[in-house]
């Protein structure tokens, strides 16, 4: 019986739906993706009511879709969603995808994908040798904060101290969204432009969601933060309101059409904010090497660009 190398992921959302997609192109398991990513898009549309409710309850749905006697077909689990009420919401738990026909693939080996909270976390307790998660959450966690900013993911593994953790980071999978800097009309500079030459010399109320202030720390470095005081949206109020009333703040954005909404301009895109893989070196063997290298690649339009 050859290795399985459990690898870990997102439980649901934009994230594991990158993921899936590099499987799915890697591996040629297009089937096994979108089977994943359309049940749980169809659970998410429940808990928030997108949808109506199957007459089914959700602890029945969830013994539909989970093959516990098959570890090749996909196996879901309950989690507490954040919504009101706390509505019990089903997630991806695992799935092991064999590597039987991918050249070079050492004989009997296999990719166990298997669901967490917080990947990045799990490598960094080394439970995981390999894992998916947001680049945000590693600036979140062990990045160290300098005075000068930091603007791209290929960065990250200068700033991370190797006696603080074993990970590092390998390649993103060109899901990416920003953290923009955004003002009203009335604060941003009428003749220049809002980036981070004007953050440098303002002085006041800056709004940005309360656990990405490490990270909104690092993406401006201290200097440009001396003078500036973080505000937060209070809680139920959406980002881009809890902003138009401080007049500056950072958020993840797309299109920028929910800022707009609200009055605001959309400034500098300060950091790209996109699904990495992570490997914890100290856990590396000669599988999880091949499965590194089955993963990596530069054919992806990405904002990463790390030397290995």
């Amino acid at each position: 019986m050859g290795e399985t190398i459990p690898i870990a992921v997102p439980r649901k959302g934009r994230p594991l739906e990158s993921v899936l997609d590099r499987f799915a192109d890697r591996l040629g398991v297009p089937g096994l993706a979108d089977d994943i990513t359309s049940t749980l898009r169809h659970e998410k549309a429940l808990t928030k009511g997108s949808i109506d409710p199957d007459e089914e309850d959700v602890y029945h749905r969830l013994a539909d879709y989970s093959a516990v006697d098959d570890p090749t077909e996909p196996e879901y689990t309950l989690v507490r969603d954040d919504r009101a009420g706390k509505p019990r919401r089903i997630v991806f738990d695992s799935v092991t995808v064999p590597l039987t026909g991918v050249e070079g693939a050492p004989d009997g080996a296999a990719i166990q994908l298997v669901g967490r909270e917080e990947p990045f976390r799990s490598l960094r307790t080394h439970e995981f040798a390999l894992g998916f998660d947001s680049a945000d959450l590693v600036l979140e966690e062990v990045v160290e904060l300098r005075p000068e900013p930091l603007g791209r993911i290929a960065d990250i593994n200068a700033r991370i101290d190797p006696s603080d953790t074993d990970v590092q980071v390998v390649t993103g999978l060109g899901d990416t969204v920003y953290h923009t800097l955004l003002a009203t009309p009335e604060v941003a500079p009428a003749s220049e432009s809002l980036d981070r030459d004007f953050l440098e010399h303002y002085e006041g109320s800056l709004c940005i969601e309360p656990r990405y202030e490490r990270l909104v720390q690092a993406v401006l470095g201290t200097r440009a933060l001396a003078g500036i005081d973080f505000r937060y949206p209070e809680e139920g109020r959406e980002e881009e309101a809890a902003i138009a009333d401080v007049g500056l703040g950072v958020y993840l954005t797309v299109t920028g059409s929910t800022a707009r909404e609200y009055g605001l301009l959309l400034g500098e895109q300060l950091f790209p904010s996109e699904t990495v893989l992570l490997e914890n070196a100290a856990e590396t063997t000669e599988t999880v090497a091949f499965v590194r290298s089955l993963l990596n690649g530069g054919d992806l339009e990405t904002e990463l660009a790390v030397s290995r």
